[in-house]
């Protein structure tokens, strides 16, 4: 009888476990498929503000999130502005995410003159960590990377650049960023390691200083 009472003891406490799990797995996806995901730099295209083995959280609220399987989005509190980083599906393959800087939106008119940007007719400051090759010191070239439009962006769509801007594919090259293509807007750094440094030197190969760092 002592037997059979212990089993009957146990099986609340196992369902409770199982359900417990069920609860925070259901939670996790909650979270990543409406409030923040985490994403990992791949390449240096967004070179000085974010380097390659940065890992990020990206809000999605600000946009309003994807409904999974859907298509559908939920409204959101604004729409990308100009000098937001954001996360979107590539344009050529839905499948894959890329970052980049938003620097104008529809209805704007941009044109990179000799490696400066102008929207609307008005030069705009490259960001804080943006890097290029001076071109003061430099001849130009005649290339979609230094020299490109004057475009006008279409309604619903983003014209965005990479803060590398001399290792950047963006739309100078491939064209408008749909906003329905959007997912989230870059947040902060949690973790950062050097891919070039060894496995077991952790002293150097963790970015500490990085850790904690708002994306702007």
């Amino acid at each position: 009888m002592g037997k059979v009472k212990r089993t009957r003891e146990r099986k609340p406490k196992l369902r409770q476990h199982i359900e417990n799990i069920a609860f925070t797995i259901l939670l996790a996806l909650l979270l990543r498929s409406f409030v923040v995901q985490a994403f990992r730099i791949p390449s240096g295209s967004m070179e000085d503000t974010l380097l390659v083995g940065d890992f990020l959280l990206a809000e999605k609220l600000s946009y309003g999130p994807l409904i999974p399987f859907t298509g559908i989005r939920l409204p959101g509190l604004k729409e990308p502005r100009p000098g937001d980083v954001i996360i979107f599906k590539f344009p050529r393959n839905p499948h894959k995410d890329f970052i980049k800087r938003v620097m104008a939106v529809g209805g704007q008119v941009v044109e990179i003159r000799n490696k400066r940007v102008y929207v609307d007719g008005k030069e705009v400051p490259p960001p804080p960590k943006a890097k290029f090759l001076d071109p003061n010191i430099l001849p130009r070239e005649i290339s979609p990377r230094d020299n490109f439009g004057p475009v006008r962006v279409p309604e619903g769509y983003l014209f965005v650049m990479g803060d590398n801007r001399d290792n950047s594919m963006d739309s100078r090259y491939w064209g408008f960023v749909p906003l329905k293509d959007v997912k989230a807007r870059a947040m902060i750094i949690y973790f950062s390691w050097d891919n070039h440094c060894p496995i077991w030197d952790v002293a150097h190969k963790v970015r500490w200083w990085r850790i904690g760092k708002i994306i702007r």
